[in-house]
Order: structure tokens, then C-alpha cells, then sequence
């Protein structure tokens, strides 16, 4: 079929199920042949290609929500909703988005990048729904990763409360982007292994009321015996009990179980969980055959062979460097532990994990718990790594206010993925940290110039002993920096002179400090001296060396990869105004206030203009204040 000629989703009403099938096939293979040269979230659509279709067959897009818990599982929507002309963006600069946009089509009800949303959305949606009398169905699909988070669990238990009528999708993989962990998990293989259970309760209670002059009594204590049926069926009824009809398990690539299951669902009453099996990765054997999460969500690959193109010889990933150096600090002070929701393979820790399984720790995706669960093992002497992505600890907010600064524990938060990251977009752009952690009593916040320093910065956080210290790092690799043999801790609060200079002052830290070296080559040519300060420690900042340049009049440029409001610029002035220096002269650069879209790194600086070119401008303009006021 010509997938580019869809327009909506209409056609599919009319499609045996064996055509059905033969577009299974079709939209599989535009997926490897398009995804094979952009990138992007290869095994979770390719497991969901007969889900997706039996839903939008099933039901009618948009006036019914389908709502995708796992946005990065849209792919499939995305075609059957007139999209497919539009792959060739894939991820890139003002191209398709990789997750569910309300901008691109009606039929995206729901934008997400973080998961556990679904279901609290879902429950909004039918409760207005009730109120203007209308009659859409709500059918959130949320994987059985994603229902370990705590904001799931909340919703079905609202859910299950108020019955509202809607049908929860569980698609269940058996995997996030790591293997799930859990005893939600362990009930969900449970239920896997039972067999359906499906619509036998209503059945027993149809056949009772046809049993000759005992029928009719019989079917009077019916739901006694079908509450007794459902645990003869399947062990450990969860969903049952929070007030859920639960169908299932179902074979999410059989069109006949889908459907039949699917139907039955719309004409029950109150909230359906339908618990559908799928296979990450399905035909495709590279993503089949993936076990750790490697497939999850790749760059550009050979469509032959499945071996990812990247460049022979790359610096280390600054992922690897910091939980690698974690892991060498492991080997001589036991107290130190690693904690993550659910981002093992991302955060790069299984080389921790095979060296330390019973310092290893991973929760699921359940941020919160993760953050707290740090905290109490800081209560005892332990020294936890928290690994974690900038965009993943927004979901953990209060718990790093309330429960780690709050109490003042040593707690290390390595926020991975700090700064733009590109392809994957507003959602996941790590740029709220510095403004979201930087106030907040106790805390230390640094950044590395290079890995030499990165690692040096893991030392410091792991021999510090006055509370929480984070360090963030970026997305992808090190400079390729020459790497020091022996750790030692870098004094908290200091900053170092890159580059002298008595004309202006670039404040910087992380990956702006090239772009500061760049802007400074230029304005050297022009006459105008500029002195380097790599700013690694966001708080406290190097009061010392900040009080030297302000007492010599050198107006001040800061240059950061994260939100301007509240952020480390912001930080600066205030500084400065409190020491005194009401009337110095200081600019800022950085992430204005909007949300970043995806897109390359180099292509999202340039849009918002946070650039070597901008540097110069500002900074000339700074220095020809410095003449005025001579």
C-alpha cells in the first residue's frame, strides 16, 4: 500500500484482515527503511503496528481520544494519521516531532515525552466528557513500565473510585527501555502465564440461568462464584480489585483477538484494563533479539546488518565517565551505591551493576521513589549516586527540596543529559535544572569544562560530607581530553582563569566555554581583550574571584546552556548587587523563555541565537560601556 497517500484514518474500516496484515507489513518495512537513516524510536513502534491499527479501526480518531502514554510509541498513529510524507524529518529542525504534537494533526489529543501521564489525562478527558454529555471513548495506551510510576498508580486508583467509563490500553512488552523491575512486574507475568480470563465470569452467569428449575437461583449469588472464577482463572487479580473489568491477556498481533476483545470492551460500563501482549522490536531481528534497551531508541543504522553508523573512534560518552569514575570510587569505599528509575543502559551503569549487583539499584520509573529512597540511604552513611536525567528530576522536585536539601543529606544527584539535547525535544531539553536546584538552601551545583575535570567532579561529590551535591554533564562525548590517573577532589565554590584579559568578562561553565573561546579569537582581532572564567561551580559561586572582577570594572558576560530566568546569570547579578556592586555592567545569554523544540544542537543554538557571533556582539557592546564610564 502507499502509506504516503493516507490522509486520516477512515480507510481501515473498510480492510479485511488479511489486508490488515499485508499494511502491518508495509507500515514495518517503511519504519526500518526510514528510521535506518534518521534515527529515532525503532523498537517500540515496530511492536505496535497491529495495536495501533485494530485501535484507529476500532474507533473513530479524533471524536475518540487515543491517547499514547509512550509517546515515542506514535509512529504508527503518526502514519495513519497522514504523516508518512513527513518522515524524512524524522526528530530534525522543524521537521516531525518524534512524540504525539497537538500542532501536527487533531488526532494527537495528547502531548508526551515523559511517561505515567496517560491515565490522570484519560481521567480528565472522560470527566469532561460526562459533564458536556458526549459520548467519545477514552482509550489511554500506557505500557507496563510505565504503570510502575507512581502517577499511573494514582490514576487507576481515581480511575477504579469514580468509574468512569473508558479502556485502558496495558501494553505490555515486558520492557521499558530497560528490562522492567518490580512486583508490578511480577503480577503482569502472572497474568501473561494464567491465560485469559477474559469474559468468563459474564459467561458462567448466562449458563447458570439456563440450568432447568435451579437456573434463576443460582444466577442470584453468580457474582460470588464469578469473583471465585476470576482468581481460578488468573492469580492475583490487581486490577479487578482497584475496580477494573480486566480482558485479557490478549495477543497485541492477532487482528481476531484484538478485535473481538476490543468490541466487547466499548460495550462494558465503567473502566476497562485490556491487557495486550506485544513483542518489542517485532520484525525486525536486531530490535527482536534486544534484551538490554539498545534498540529502544537509536541513531542512523545499516537496515541490512542492524550495526549502527557512528564514527570509528569517538572520546568517551559522558555518561561512561562519570559512572565508570563512580565505579572506581566503588571499588575502595563501600558506602557508595547507584540509583536509577529505570535508565541503566542510558545512564551507562552496567558495568556498576555487574561489579556491584547488591549496590545496584534500579526502581523502575518512579523518580520520586528513587530520590527519597536516596535520601534514607543517606540517612545511614551511605554515599548514593543518583543517576538521572535533567528532564526526569523536574518529576522529583519535591523530593530533592523536601526530603534531600531539607534535611541536608549526602545525597549525589548526577544530572546526565544537562542542556539541549536535540532530537528528542521540548520534552526532554535539560534546561530547568540550574534554575529549579540553584535556590534551594544546601545544595552545591557544578559543572565540568572537560572529562578531566568531570571526573575530578565526581571525586569532589563523593568526599564531600555537607549535604547534596549534583553535577551535571551533557548529552553524547568528552572533548578527548588528556585524563589525570589519580583522583582528587577540586575545593567547592572555585572557579578558574581560562584566559586573561581586562576589556570584558566571559563567565561561563560546561559546553559554552568553546563558544566563548571562539567569540574571544574574534574580538582579540578587533582590539578587545577578554578574560575566560570557567565558572564550574553554579553555587556557591567564586565570590572571591567574582568580587576581583567587578572591583577592576570589567563588565561581565554570561554565557549558559539552561533557562535564563532564575538561572545562573540571574545568580550573578543578584551576587553582585548584594556585594555592592549595584551599577556594574553584566549581560546574560541563554535560553530565553520558551520551550526548545527538536532539532541538532548546532541548528536550536543558532535559533535562539546563542552563538560565538552573539558573544561577540554583546560583549563589544559591553566593553564600549567599560569606555564611557572611564
Amino acid at each position: 500500500m502507499d502509506l504516503l497517500s493516507i490522509k486520516d484514518p477512515s480507510f481501515l474500516k473498510k480492510l479485511s484482515n488479511k489486508e490488515l496484515e499485508a499494511l502491518s507489513g508495509d507500515i514495518r518495512q517503511f519504519l526500518i527503511e526510514n528510521l535506518s537513516r534518521t534515527g529515532g524510536h525503532i523498537g517500540p513502534n515496530l511492536g505496535v503496528v497491529e495495536l495501533t491499527i485494530a485501535l484507529h479501526k476500532c474507533f473513530d480518531s479524533p471524536k475518540d481520544k487515543i491517547i499514547w502514554d509512550v509517546g515515542h510509541q506514535s509512529y504508527v498513529h503518526k502514519i495513519l494519521t497522514g504523516r508518512a510524507c513527513q518522515f524524512e524529518t524524522l526528530r530534525q529542525f522543524k521537521g516531525l516531532c518524534g512524540f504525539p504534537k497537538m500542532i501536527e494533526s487533531e488526532h494527537d489529543v495528547w502531548e508526551t515525552g515523559h511517561s505515567s501521564t496517560s491515565l490522570s489525562a484519560a481521567m480528565g478527558m472522560a470527566v469532561a466528557r460526562d459533564l458536556k454529555n458526549e459520548d467519545a471513548h477514552i482509550i489511554p495506551v500506557i505500557g507496563d513500565g510505565a504503570l510502575t510510576g507512581g502517577m499511573a498508580l494514582e490514576a487507576l486508583n481515581h480511575i477504579g473510585h469514580k468509574k468512569e467509563k473508558m479502556i485502558v490500553i496495558l501494553n505490555d512488552n515486558e520492557m521499558s527501555i530497560a528490562p522492567n523491575v518490580g512486583a508490578l512486574h511480577n503480577v503482569l507475568g502472572r497474568l501473561r502465564s494464567a491465560g485469559k480470563y477474559n469474559r468468563a465470569k459474564d459467561e458462567l452467569e448466562m449458563l447458570l440461568k439456563k440450568v432447568p428449575a435451579v437456573g434463576q437461583q443460582l444466577a442470584v449469588t453468580a457474582e460470588r462464584i464469578k469473583d471465585s472464577l476470576k482468581y481460578l482463572f488468573v492469580s492475583g487479580m490487581f486490577f479487578e480489585e482497584l475496580g477494573f473489568t480486566y480482558l485479557g491477556p490478549v495477543d497485541g498481533h492477532n487482528f481476531d483477538d484484538l478485535f473481538e476483545n476490543l468490541t466487547y470492551a466499548k460495550k462494558l460500563d465503567g473502566p476497562v484494563m485490556l491487557h495486550v501482549i506485544t513483542k518489542k522490536g517485532k520484525g525486525y531481528r536486531p530490535a527482536e533479539n534486544d534484551k538490554i534497551g539498545t534498540w529502544h531508541g537509536t541513531g542512523p543504522y545499516k537496515m541490512d546488518t542492524g550495526d549502527f553508523l557512528k564514527p570509528a573512534a569517538t572520546p568517551p560518552a559522558w555518561s561512561k565517565l562519570i559512572s565508570e569514575t563512580v565505579r572506581k570510587i566503588a571499588r575502595t569505599d563501600k558506602r557508595v551505591v547507584a540509583v536509577t528509575p529505570a535508565m541503566p543502559v542510558g545512564s551507562k551503569l552496567e558495568g556498576f551493576a555487574s561489579e556491584f549487583p547488591d549496590r545496584m539499584f534500579d526502581v523502575g520509573i518512579a523518580e520520586q521513589h528513587a530520590t527519597t529512597f536516596s535520601a534514607g540511604l543517606a540517612t545511614q552513611g551511605m554515599k548514593p549516586f543518583l543517576a538521572i536525567y535533567s528532564t526526569f528530576l523536574q518529576r522529583a522536585y519535591d523530593q530533592v527540596v523536601h526530603d534531600i536539601c531539607r534535611q541536608n543529606l549526602n545525597v549525589f544527584i548526577g544530572i546526565d543529559r544537562a542542556g539541549l539535547v536535540g532530537a528528542d525535544g521540548e520534552t526532554h531539553q535539560g534546561v530547568f535544572d540550574i534554575a529549579f536546584l540553584r535556590h534551594l538552601p544546601n545544595i552545591v551545583l557544578m559543572m565540568p569544562k572537560d572529562e578531566n575535570e568531570g571526573q575530578h567532579m565526581v571525586c569532589t561529590a563523593l568526599s564531600y560530607d555537607d549535604g547534596p551535591i549534583a553535577l551535571r554533564f551533557p548529552r553524547g562525548n568528552g572533548l578527548g581530553v588528556p585524563m589525570d590517573e589519580v583522583l582528587k577532589p577540586i575545593p567547592i565554590g572555585t572557579w578558574e582563569v581560562l584566559k586573561d584579559g581586562d576589556d570584558a568578562a566571559i563567565l561561563t561553565f560546561g559546553t559554552t566555554i568553546p563558544m566563548a573561546f571562539e567569540a574571544a579569537e574574534e574580538l582579540e582581532k578587533q582590539g578587545i581583550s577578554v578574560r575566560i572564567v570557567n565558572a564550574r561551580f553554579l553555587k556557591p559561586l567564586d565570590i572571591d574571584m567574582l568580587t576581583e572582577i567587578l572591583s577592576q570594572n570589567i563588565p561581565i558576560l554570561t554565557i549558559e546552556e539552561a533557562i535564563l530566568q532564575g538561572g545562573f546569570g540571574s545568580f550573578v547579578m543578584e551576587t553582585a548587587q548584594e556585594l555592592g556592586f549595584e551599577n556594574a555592567v553584566i549581560d546574560r545569554m541563554g535560553i530565553p523563555d520558551q520551550f526548545i523544540e527538536h532539532g541538532s544542537v548546532d541548528d536550536l543554538l543558532k535559533e535562539i541565537r546563542l552563538t560565538s557571533e552573539e558573544a561577540v556582539l554583546r560583549t563589544k557592546k559591553l566593553a564600549k560601556q567599560k569606555e564611557k564610564r572611564a
